[in-house]
């Protein structure tokens, strides 16, 4: 934009007729109107020199002139906006296919709680590399005031992806630096009993099918149609989820079309289902087909949402939605599902960190004490047989153990030290 002052004094100079630099306390500064922000860029050239403040203004304007063309702001984004932009970006990804969807939801997430703390009007150019130090401390405090520990595992995934976005920012000149240092966190000991802690046993499934019966039972508990299915839903979210083992992005992205109910063989009739995981939804960007015994929950399902669709085909429509197309939320998910397990009374469940991703460790750790070779397994759930034996390694603990106690009830416990003296 031309500059409306056309008459400069002795210590004013334009710059390409759209700037000026002028002097003030024996040094040259730069002042240009942002039309798109309603505001001066101003900055101090740090030079007594005339000539040397006319090349750097012209060196700034050019720099302000091609950011302002880009759409970059010369003045700072907020934190809020900050995100906005990053997560727009990841939106691309998703659509080239270099993320999944359910990715880019805990993207969202994790960017979520860093707004929390870090504040959303905060000046993205004005933060420090050190403004995330007490981000533990923070998440460890927010969460437990909602009875839902955050647990060191999702604190570190949090910052890799809060330390993603300042990189990103960075490289598009939004920020002035790349990534927040912070506290370095006791480094986790692989080998403990997490996962056996996290999962279910056997007893725990039975407590839950029954906490179950009794949350969605409509005349019981005084339900509406709308509360009704909703409970439905996430039910049944869960109890395929322990059948199954998916993941929970697989499962729910799972639509009807990769659903395929087939017969018992080898004279055994049981009813079957054929799932197929895309591509696209599963974490390792790879399809796969496996089978699982169906036990009507798929088909009770089916019938349940498949008057609310009306006279739509619900092949390409999505398995948990009650409409097709609006999956269940994970807020809907943890809601009931601390629902049902306060109603099945599941000892120390919080120091435990059971969530519905312990159905899969349930349902892996049930295929490997069933006989299941860790191939078989791995192939099912979509991993390494690398991945099944380190995370699972108590496994062998445990069958160990019962191998050990097997001639237990036949007297076969080989030579016994018996106290005579007492006998």
């Amino acid at each position: 934009m031309p500059l409306k002052k056309q008459n400069f004094g002795e210590e004013e100079i334009a710059i390409f007729d759209e700037a000026v630099i002028y002097k003030r306390g024996g040094y040259w500064h730069f002042r240009m109107w942002l039309t798109g922000e309603g505001k001066y860029a101003r900055k101090s050239l740090r030079t007594r020199s005339q000539t040397t403040a006319i090349e750097k203004g012209k060196d700034f304007y050019l720099e302000l002139y091609a950011n302002q063309k880009a759409g970059k702001k010369y003045f700072s984004l907020t934190a809020k906006e900050g995100v906005a932009r990053y997560v727009a970006n990841r939106e691309k990804d998703v659509e080239a296919g270099l993320i999944v969807k359910g990715r880019l939801g805990t993207i969202k997430t994790h960017l979520a709680h860093w707004l929390d703390f870090i504040g959303r009007d905060t000046k993205l150019k004005e933060m420090e590399r050190s403004d995330c130090e007490d981000y533990y401390l923070h998440r460890i405090k927010v969460s437990t005031k909602k009875k839902l520990p955050a647990n060191q595992v999702t604190v570190l995934n949090e910052q890799s992806t809060i330390n993603a976005m300042m990189t990103w920012l960075f490289k598009n000149n939004e920020a002035h630096i790349d990534h927040f240092e912070f506290k370095r966190l006791p480094r986790l000991d692989r080998k403990d009993d997490s996962i056996r802690r996290s999962t279910f046993t056997p007893r725990e499934i039975d407590e839950i099918g029954s906490a179950i019966s009794i949350y969605w039972d409509k005349k019981r508990n005084t339900l509406d149609d709308k509360e009704w299915y909703s409970r439905k839903l996430a039910c049944y979210y869960f109890l395929i989820a322990s059948v199954t083992g998916l993941r929970t992005g697989e499962q729910r992205q799972l639509r009807w079309a990769d659903l395929e109910w087939t017969s018992g063989s080898k004279g055994i009739d049981v009813p079957l289902v054929t799932i197929s995981i895309r591509a696209e939804t599963s974490k390792v960007r790879q399809s796969r087909k496996f089978i699982v015994r169906d036990n009507n929950y798929f088909r009770e399902l089916r019938d349940l949402v498949t008057p609310l669709y009306k006279t739509r085909q619900i092949s390409d429509l999505y398995v948990f939605s009650l409409d097709g197309e609006n999956l269940i939320t994970q807020r809907a998910l943890l809601y009931h599902f601390g629902k049902i397990i306060e109603l099945a009374d599941i000892p120390d469940r919080l120091n435990r960190d059971v969530v519905p991703y312990s159905f899969r460790h349930y349902f892996i750790t049930q295929k490997l004490v069933n006989g299941l070779s860790h191939r078989q397994v791995a192939d099912m759930c979509g991993t390494s047989i690398t991945q099944i034996e380190k995370t699972y390694y108590h496994i062998n603990d445990d069958m160990m153990v019962d191998a050990a106690l097997a001639d237990h009830d036949t007297g076969n416990d080989g030579i016994i030290v018996r106290d005579w003296e007492n006998d």
